[in-house]
Parts: structure tokens; sequence; C-alpha cells
């Protein structure tokens, strides 16, 4: 069992009184969530970096993802994108890598101060050199690797199994199977006709997360990819079967979270939300948007802030950040640093729907800045107060913003209703 667990479980607080702080919570309330599986704090003795709650009662949290390609391999650059995404608010990193020397890649991403998550087939199928030829054994082999250099939490795609393959042939989507950690399980199985290993092998998995203590994070291979996929049924199969792998994890004492929908109608999303929170026993949702059109490619972090907002208001509790280059080219730091921004401004909109009486003092210290046309209050309680600086002195010294000017709304009533008194 996870000491974390064992520990809220059996009533012992002193690991967590950092995290509560951190989160507005008592200790109490948050062991009591970890215990029941609504939350999970990350946090790795063999690296220090600030404790991570995600779940119930908790802050909606990032990740954002780096890695290199096989087309575009710079592990500075991934570097540089990694400490771009951490300068402007994520609280995880999780490392793609595909191409390259991957675990130099990852042993240098784990030098970072903050929860690093990996997805341990990528490197299995460049180890085997393709995915046909991948073994159950060199696939646990690679997860036991990647757990003793210290990654924190793994996408295991282990809900991509027979039953799952066969609702794509009952219910054909446009775009197929677009997770291509999903991608790969289906091919795998499709090729040899036998059970995907990670769902085969279910308990044996258990056994070594638990072992490194490494939080599940279970992959959605059957995510919708295209808008006009997301009712169709294999996304719902998945979730049936996750909801099963996620009580069986909890019960032996490791901690999960899920992964939830890709490409989906705006007023679809809180349904699924809940849906999957239900099924899984309300364990955390960790989600990649969810993008709510298709036709705007270069600005696909827009429509995953849009879903992911809506998400986090219907109760997920980790965005995935999308970047402007999603769909079309590996994101630059550029591209990080701008979605990760956007996804941020996402995740406290969901905050103020779900802990409104927590942020609320900092929206009223907002707006009293704003009456009084204090600019280094604003700056201040920004959540990118260098970026409103910079935009507000673009046009020189101004007591009001250039805009308006002298026609300034504020200190023209202000002024009408001082000659009133």
């Amino acid at each position: 069992m996870h000491s974390i667990l064992r520990d809220c479980r059996n009533g012992d607080l002193a690991g967590l009184m950092e995290a509560a702080k951190a989160e507005g919570m008592t200790p109490e309330a948050l062991a009591g969530n970890i215990a029941a599986g609504r939350t999970i704090l990350l946090k790795n003795a063999r690296r220090p970096y600030t404790p991570c709650v995600i779940g119930e009662g908790a802050r909606v949290k990032i990740n954002v993802n780096i890695g290199t390609s096989g087309q575009r391999c710079d592990p500075a650059m991934e570097i540089e994108k990694a400490n771009a995404a951490i300068a402007n608010g994520a609280d995880a990193i999780m490392d793609l890598s595909t191409g390259g020397d991957l675990a130099a890649m990852r042993k240098e991403i784990l030098k970072l101060p903050i929860p690093v998550g990996t997805v341990p087939i990528y490197e299995a199928v460049r180890r085997a050199g393709n995915v046909i030829d991948l073994s159950a054994d060199l696939l646990f082999k690679v997860i036991r690797e990647q757990a003793e250099q210290g990654v924190d939490f793994m996408t295991l795609h282990c809900g991509v199994n027979l039953e799952v393959v066969e609702t794509l042939r009952l219910d054909p989507r446009v775009m197929g199977v677009v997770s291509r950690g999903g991608s790969f399980h289906t091919a795998m199985m499709l090729a040899s006709g036998e059970e995907n290993p990670l769902y085969a092998e279910y308990e044996y998995l258990l056994e070594i997360l638990d072992e490194y203590e490494i939080a599940l994070s279970l992959g959605d291979g059957m995510r919708p990819g295209a808008y006009v996929d997301s009712t169709r049924l294999a996304k719902s199969q998945e979730y049936l079967t996750l909801g099963k792998l996620a009580r069986v994890a909890h019960a032996r004492g490791v901690q999960r979270m899920i992964e939830g929908p890709g490409h989906m109608d705006y007023n679809e999303i809180s349904y699924n939300v809940k849906m999957i929170k239900e099924i899984t026993g309300f364990a955390p949702l960790y989600l990649l948007g969810p993008l709510v059109t298709d036709i705007a490619p270069g600005y696909d972090h827009i429509t995953g802030a849009i879903g992911g907002a809506a998400a986090a208001a219907a109760g997920a509790d980790f965005l995935c950040m999308v970047s402007p280059s999603e769909h079309l080219a590996l994101p630059d730091t550029k591209d990080i640093t701008e979605g990760t921004r956007v996804a941020k401004v996402a995740a406290h909109v969901g905050d103020l729907s779900r802990r409104r009486d927590a942020e609320l003092p900092r929206q009223a210290a907002m707006a009293e800045a704003r009456r009084t046309l204090d600019w280094e209050g604003q700056y201040a309680l920004s959540l990118f107060g260098d970026h409103a600086r910079a935009v507000h002195d673009r046009d020189g010294a101004c007591e009001t913003c250039s805009m308006c000017g002298d026609l300034c709304a504020i200190k023209i009533v202000e002024k009408a209703l001082e000659k009133k008194i």
C-alpha cells in the first residue's frame, strides 16, 4: 500500500500539513479525501519537490506535456520549455519524448522541482523497434526502469482491452483511435489476437506501482479525437472498464486518477465529467481539453481552455495544457508559455465555481484596486501581472487606461457622485 494512503487511513497527518495548508484545507479533510480515493497526493521520497494535491477539495491543477519527437529532437529546448511551463504556473510535467536518448532526456527532466509523469509504452515501442514486436515483458521492464528512475505518475492504458476494441467495429468512428498509447495497444491486440498485457496482468502492474509508490493515471485510450465522434460507443465502454480498474487499484492501496475525453460538444462536458466520476468512485479526473470544436487549428489552446473551464467547474481536477500548435507541430517555448497561461486561466475559472468562498477575497481585492485605479495592486493580484503591466504601459504613463483616457467611466461617476454629495 502506498505510504500516503496508509498514513491517511491510520490517521497519521504529519505528512499532510504543508499540502493541506497550501490548499486551504484542514489536514483531517485532506486525509479523509485521500483515504476515500477522491484525492491523490504526489509526493515522491526519491525527489524533492513541493507535494501536489489533485482531487476533491483542492485547487484545479495543470499538467504540461513536453518531450522530443522523431521529427524534432532538441533536449535543451525541451528543458527550456519545461522551465517556461513551471514559470507560468504548471503543477506537473509529463515527458512524452519519443526521439533521441529517452532515458537521458528523462534524467534531465527529473531534476526539475515538480512532479513528472511518463507514458512508458512510448519508450517500450522505440526499444522494440515497432509496436507489433513489443512484448509484455519489455513493456513491464520499461515501467519498472522508469519507476526506479524516480517518475511520480504514469499514464497506462489499461482500459484499452479486446472488449473496448470490439466496440470500434460495432460503432465505427471517423478518427478511429487518436491516443498514441491507445493506438499502440490496439495495434498489438489486433496483430496478436491477445489481450492488452496491462489489463490481463493488472494485478502485477499494481504490484510494481505499489513497490515504487507511483501514482497510476488510467489512460483514456479511446478518447474521441473528433467532434463528430464524441458520442460513439468506445469512449463509454472504456469508462466502464476504467471504473472497475480504478476501484481495484484503490482497494490495493495504489493512488490513481482517471484520464478523460478529448473532443466533444460543450453541452456534453458536464455530463461526461459527472459520469466518469460516478463510475470510477469519484477518483480524481485528469483531462486534455476537452476541445469543443475541430475547426480552430492554431487556436486549440483556446478551444481546450473553454472546454477545460467547463470541465473543471463540473468536477475535473487536473487539466492538461493544450498548446497553440496542437494537431499541427511540436510546441516551441512560446507555444508552451501561451498554452500554460491559458490553461491556468481555465483552471482558475473552475476554481471560482468549486471554491467560491476561498477565491472570492482575491476577486474583491481586484475590484477595489480597479475602482481606485491602483495599478500596482492590480498587477499584484493578476495571474500574470508582468504581462498586464506591459500592456498597460505600452502607450506611456496614464492614470487610467489608454482606451478610456479622460472618459474613464469610474472617474466620471465618482466625480458625479461627489457633486451630488
